[in-house]
Formats: structure tokens, C-alpha cells, sequence
């Protein structure tokens, strides 16, 4: 595609994220719908949770999609467009989990994508180095994030827990092919100051 197609399937990705039309690859990890017999609290907990998940599958829609469109090589391009379309399947398998739970999404996923998305760009145009430094070191802290919501989701609420654990292997393969592609280390000032925004929205998504 030329950068004028580029864009446009970039726009058309933040409108299927942002207004949730977003449909999955690959099989839902948690199976087909059924009863899970949480208790209200239980039930309250994982919501927020899962919409906090799916605020972090937004941002990563945006930060794909703005890295791809500023990438140097055709072939990591097609690494980010590969790696968005994977976290599409996450984007619909919370979305989905949220709806089990009669939850909502976040009021604020437009903003979050925003930000995202202008971050993306900023990575992107530092080079293709620097562009998978970043993706290295957002995809190790979502890591480590999906590996506190298991310690925190309730033991008896095994869809959930099901969809983390797939994203969370997802995320490190992620990880370990930016990696391999040749990301440069982040400095450690930057790596702070992405777990500090990071810290900001799961808070605010948790509740908003």
C-alpha cells in the first residue's frame, strides 16, 4: 500500500477501535459464553479489570498502527500491522469478557487512542531502532501488568483468567520478535516515564 492507503486503513482501525466494531481472529481462549457463578463483588472486581485490559488493547491499536505508518522498512511494517492484528483479537476477546460481566468499556477509550496514537508517532519518527526499543519495553511492562491482574482476578473466574493468560504470552512473544528485529535499549529516565503514564491510566481506567 501506498502511505495515502496506509492512512486510510489507519483511520478506519481507530474508528472500529473506538466505537468497539472489532471482531477476532482467532477462537475466544475462554471458550464459548457460559455461567460463571461470580458474586457480585467478584463480579465487580473483574469487570474493572478487564476494562482496564481492554484500555491497554486500545492504546496498543493506536501505538501499532502510528509506528507502522512511520516505519522505515517495508518489513517492519508489516511486523507492527502483524503484531496490531493480534492485539485486535485481544481488543474483542475483553470487549466480549466485558459484556459477560455487565460491565462497560472506558468512557475515555477516544482519548486514550489520542494519546497512544501521538506517542506511536513520536516513537516511530526516532527510528526504526528506537521505534522497537519502545515496543520492547511497552509489551515487557504490559507483561508484567497481565501478570498482576492473575494474582488479582478472582480464583473462580477462569474466562478471564483464561483471555490473560493468552495475552500475556502474546505480549512476550511480541516482546522477543521487536527484540530480535533489532530494538535499541531504552534509556532509563524514558523507561520510567512510560510506567508513570502507564500507572495514570490503569488507575483512571479502573473507574472511568
Amino acid at each position: 500500500m501506498d502511505a495515502a492507503d496506509r492512512l486510510i486503513t489507519s483511520l478506519d482501525n481507530a474508528l472500529r477501535t473506538v466505537t468497539g466494531a472489532v471482531h477476532a481472529a482467532r477462537p475466544n481462549p475462554a471458550g464459548p459464553p457460559a455461567a460463571d457463578g461470580l458474586e457480585a463483588p467478584e463480579r465487580e472486581l473483574a469487570g474493572a479489570l478487564m476494562r482496564v485490559n481492554h484500555v491497554g488493547e486500545v492504546c496498543a491499536q493506536a501505538l501499532y498502527q502510528a509506528q507502522a505508518l512511520t516505519a522505515r522498512t517495508p518489513e517492519l511494517r508489516r511486523q507492527m500491522a502483524q503484531a496490531a492484528r493480534e492485539e485486535t483479537d485481544h481488543l474483542a476477546w475483553t470487549q466480549q469478557r466485558i459484556d459477560e460481566l455487565g460491565d462497560r468499556t472506558s468512557w475515555l477509550n477516544p482519548l486514550w487512542y489520542a494519546g497512544a496514537f501521538g506517542i506511536g508517532m513520536i516513537a516511530g519518527r526516532l527510528g526504526d531502532a528506537l521505534s522497537l526499543g519502545f515496543v520492547v519495553e511497552t509489551e515487557r511492562q504490559v507483561e508484567q501488568h497481565l501478570a498482576s491482574h492473575l494474582d488479582r482476578l478472582p480464583s473462580t473466574d477462569s474466562r478471564s483468567r483464561a483471555i490473560v493468560e493468552v495475552m500475556k504470552d502474546d505480549e512476550r512473544r511480541h516482546a522477543d520478535q521487536a527484540a530480535a528485529a533489532g530494538a535499541a535499549a531504552l534509556p532509563a529516565p524514558l523507561r520510567w516515564l512510560m510506567r508513570g503514564a502507564a500507572k495514570v491510566m490503569t488507575t483512571t481506567a479502573h473507574r472511568f
